[in-house]
C-alpha cells in the first residue's frame, strides 16, 4: 500500500509517505493559484508518477477563498422580509466601545438576495407555500445574475426540508445548490444561513479543484481532511466544503495528539507556526471541537477543531507603523517572492530572516540543504530596518524574534489562561517548518517546564492525514425539556442518527462493525441560549455531568431545569496503523559543526536530527536541524530523544 498525506500551506506544500512500512518526508514552496501543481510536482519528486496512491489531502483552498473574499457569485434565498438576515447578523460589534466603526461590506449583495414561500411555523406547519410567482421572479433572478451557487436557508427548516427541496427542484441543473437543512439542520437562523451560505460560496471552488486533482492522479483514491479531524472521500468533499475551513490545521491537532500519546503526554498546548500563520489549540487527551469557531469575519457553526490562529508564521513582514513601533504581521511574504533570504526576490524583512541573521537556522542545511538561504540578501532586508529604527542589524533581528514571540504567546495565553487553564500542568508542543525555533522562548514565557518537538515536526499536519480516520458528524435540533424525555426517548432519536451515519460510511466502502460511534447532547439551563455539548449516558449521569461542566466553564451551576436543544452523534471508520519512529540509529551522534550565534560567548553544537540516538541527551544552546525544520535549544535546557525519535524538552530550574 503507497499512503501520502498531503497538507497544502500557505507558503509550503508538505508530504509525508508510508510505503513498505517506513516514512519518508518532502516539503516544497506551494503554489497558490494552481495547488494541485506543487501536490503532482511532490508526487513526481518522490517518484510517485503514475502509481496509484491513497492520499489524504488537507487543502487550503476553502479557507483562502474565505480569507480572500474570493468565493463564486451566490444568490441566497430565504423567506419573505429576511432577505438582511445575513448583514444584521447578531448585531455584535468588533469594537465594542468604537462610536464611528468602519462599514462593514455585507457578506452577501442584496441584489444576490430573493425572499420567497416556503415559511414554516415552529411547530413545522407550512404558513406560506412557494408560489407560482416565486419560480418565475426566482427564474428572472437567476437569467439575470447568473450565478454559480445558490444558497436557500428557510425559517425553520431544521423542523422540515421540504420548503428547501421544493426551492432546489426549480433551479437549473448547473448550479451548485446548498440546502440549510442538509448543510446544517439545527437552530439559529443566522449561523445555519451563514454556513449554508460559505457552502455555496466556495463549494464550485473546491470541487473543481479536487475534481482536477483527480482527473490528474487517474486511479487513485483521494480523500479530503475535514476541519472535525475526520477524512472523507474527495468525491463528497465538495457537497460540503464548509467543513474543510480547518482542513490542513486539523491535520497537526490530530497528528499531535497521536504522537503525545505515544510520548505519554497527554495534556498538551500546541503551536503550529508555518510561514503565513500559527495555529494554537489545547488538547486535553483529544483535540477539543466547537461549534462557534471563526473564519475571518464569519461564524461557522459546524464542528471543528478549536483553535485560535494568528498571522505570525517564518513568512510574517516586520514593519514600523506609523509611531515608528515594529510590528511582525499580519502580512507575509508568502511562497512567492518569500522572504528575503530565499533569493526570489523578496526585500522584505521577515522572522525567517531574523533568525537567519542571529544564527539560529543554518543556511546550508535549509530543506536538508536543497534550498540555499541568502544571508547578504537578509542582511541587506534586515538593514533597512534597522536605519529606520536607529539600530544595527542585530539587535533589529532581535526586536522581531521577540515581538513575533510574544503575538505568538498572547495567542496561547487566549485558549489556555483566558479559559481558566494553568498552562504550567501542559506540555508545550511545537510544529510547523518554523516551531522548534520558537518553543523554548515560549514555554519561558507562559512558565512551562517541559515541551516536545515531534518526530516529523516540519510536516506534521501531512502526518495527521494518514494517522486520521475516516468519519462524519451529524447533528439535529431537538428541542425539548430533558426531564420531559424518557431515556428510551433520547435513545430512539440517537438511534436514528446512527443509522443515518452507518448508512453514510457503509457507502463508502466502510462496515458498521467497523465503526466507532460518539453520542451526546447540547444542553443548556431552561431560559439560557449558550449550550454545552455533554455525552450521553443516561440522563441521570449526563445531567450531572452538564452541572459539573457549567461550574467548570462559569464558575458556578443553577437549580434550574434542563433543556435539550441538539442530539449530536460522531461516527469514524477504523484507522491507518503508522509507526512513526526514524531509522535506528545505535550510536549517540556527535555536532556535525561547531557555529557562533548571537548572544553566546562559545561555540554552539549543531546536530543532524537524524543521526540522534533514542536515549541521546542534549543540553543548550544548541541547534538541531532535519530536513524539514530547525530546532533552537535554548540555554537552560536539556533535550532527550524517545524511542519514536520525539525531541522531550526540560528546563533546567537553578
Amino acid at each position: 500500500m503507497i499512503l501520502l498525506g498531503v497538507d497544502t500551506g500557505g507558503t509550503f506544500t508538505d508530504f509525508v509517505l508510508w510505503r513498505d512500512g517506513r516514512l519518508r518526508v518532502h516539503k516544497l514552496l506551494s503554489t497558490p493559484q494552481a495547488p494541485e501543481q506543487a501536490i503532482l510536482q511532490g508526487i513526481e519528486d518522490l517518484g510517485l508518477a503514475g502509481e496509484d496512491l491513497r492520499m489524504v489531502h488537507g487543502s487550503t483552498v476553502a479557507t483562502n477563498a474565505v480569507l480572500e473574499g474570493k468565493g463564486v457569485r451566490t444568490l441566497f434565498i430565504t423567506n419573505h422580509g429576511f432577505s438582511d438576515m445575513l448583514s444584521i447578523g447578531r448585531q455584535n460589534r468588533t469594537e465594542l466601545y468604537d462610536l464611528q466603526p468602519q462599514a462593514q461590506m455585507p457578506p452577501v449583495p442584496e441584489e444576490l438576495c430573493l425572499e420567497v414561500g416556503g415559511r414554516l411555523s415552529a411547530r413545522g406547519e407550512l404558513l406560506d407555500a412557494l408560489s407560482d410567482a416565486d419560480r418565475v421572479r426566482l427564474a428572472a433572478v437567476i437569467a439575470r445574475h447568473q450565478p454559480r451557487a445558490v444558497a436557500v436557508n428557510l425559517l425553520f427548516s431544521w423542523l422540515d426540508g421540504q420548503p428547501e427541496q421544493a426551492v432546489a427542484d426549480c433551479l437549473p441543473d448547473n448550479l451548485f445548490v446548498s440546502l440549510s437543512s442538509k448543510v446544517l439542520p439545527e437552530i439559529r437562523e443566522y449561523e445555519r444561513g451563514m454556513a449554508t451560505w460559505l457552502n455555496a460560496w466556495v463549494g464550485p471552488l473546491v470541487q473543481g479543484y479536487l475534481q482536477r486533482l483527480q482527473e490528474s492522479l487517474p486511479g487513485s483514491r483521494i480523500a479530503v481532511m475535514q476541519s472535525s479531524g475526520d477524512t472523507v472521500v474527495a468525491g463528497k468533499a465538495g457537497d460540503q466544503a464548509v467543513r474543510m475551513l480547518l482542513s490542513g490545521p486539523a491535520g497537526g491537532l490530530v497528528a499531535a495528539g497521536f504522537l503525545g500519546h505515544r510520548a505519554g503526554r497527554n495534556r498538551l498546548l500546541s503551536f503550529d507556526m508555518g510561514g503565513t500563520s500559527t495555529d494554537v489549540a489545547l488538547l486535553d487527551g483529544a483535540p477539543r471541537l466547537t461549534t462557534e469557531g471563526r473564519i475571518g469575519p464569519y461564524p461557522v457553526a459546524v464542528p471543528m477543531v478549536d483553535m485560535h490562529t494568528i498571522g505570525a508564521g517564518g513568512g510574517s513582514i516586520a514593519w514600523l507603523d506609523e509611531g515608528g513601533m515594529l510590528q511582525v504581521g499580519p502580512e507575509s511574504a508568502g511562497a512567492d517572492p518569500g522572504p528575503a533570504s530565499y533569493g526570489r526576490g523578496g526585500n522584505e524583512v521577515t522572522v525567517t530572516d531574523a533568525n537567519l541573521i542571529l544564527g539560529r537556522l543554518l543556511p546550508d542545511a535549509f530543506l536538508g540543504g536543497g534550498m540555499q538561504l541568502d544571508v547578504a540578501a537578509a542582511e541587506q532586508a534586515m538593514g533597512r530596518l534597522a536605519d529606520a529604527m536607529g539600530c544595527t542589524v542585530l539587535k533589529a533581528a532581535q526586536g522581531v524574534i521577540r515581538i513575533a514571540n510574544e503575538h505568538m504567546a498572547r495567542a496561547l495565553r487566549t485558549i489556555s489562561v483566558q479559559r481558566g487553564v494553568d498552562p504550567a500542568g501542559f506540555t508545550l508542543i511545537s510544529f510547523g517548518g518554523a516551531g522548534g525555533l520558537h518553543v523554548c522562548a515560549l514555554a519561558e514565557a507562559l512558565g512551562m517546564t517541559q515541551a516536545l518537538v515531534p518526530v516529523h515536526g516540519g510536516v506534521l499536519s501531512a502526518l495527521g492525514m494518514l494517522v486520521a480516520r475516516p468519519g462524519r458528524r451529524l447533528s439535529r435540533t431537538w428541542l425539548k425539556p430533558l426531564d420531559e424525555l424518557s431515556e428510551e426517548h433520547v435513545e430512539a432519536a440517537l438511534k436514528a442518527l446512527e443509522e443515518e451515519a452507518l448508512a453514510i460510511m457503509a457507502a463508502e466502502g466502510i462496515a458498521p462493525q467497523a465503526c466507532e460511534l460518539g453520542r451526546s447532547l447540547d444542553l443548556r439551563y431552561l431560559g439560557q441560549s449558550c449550550t454545552l455539548d455533554i455525552p450521553w449516558s443516561g440522563r441521570e449521569a449526563t445531567t450531572e455531568a452538564f452541572h459539573r461542566r457549567h461550574r467548570q466553564r462559569y464558575g458556578h451551576d443553577l437549580d434550574l431545569p434542563l433543556e435539550l436543544v441538539n442530539l449530536r452523534l460522531s461516527v469514524q471508520g477504523p484507522g491507518t496503523a503508522i509507526d512513526p519512529a526514524c531509522a535506528t540509529v545505535t550510536q549517540p551522534a556527535s555536532p556535525f559543526l561547531q557555529c557562533r550565534i548571537e548572544g553566546e560567548s562559545t561555540a554552539v553544537a549543531c546536530y543532524q536530527r537524524d543521526e540522534l540516538m533514542p536515549g541521546q541527551e542534549l543540553s543548550g544552546p544548541a541547534i538541531i536541524a532535519e530536513q524539514v525544520a530547525t530546532t533552537w535549544l535554548s540555554r537552560g535546557w536539556r533535550c532527550r530523544v524517545d524511542e519514536v525519535g520525539n525531541l522531550l524538552l526540560r528546563r533546567i530550574i537553578s
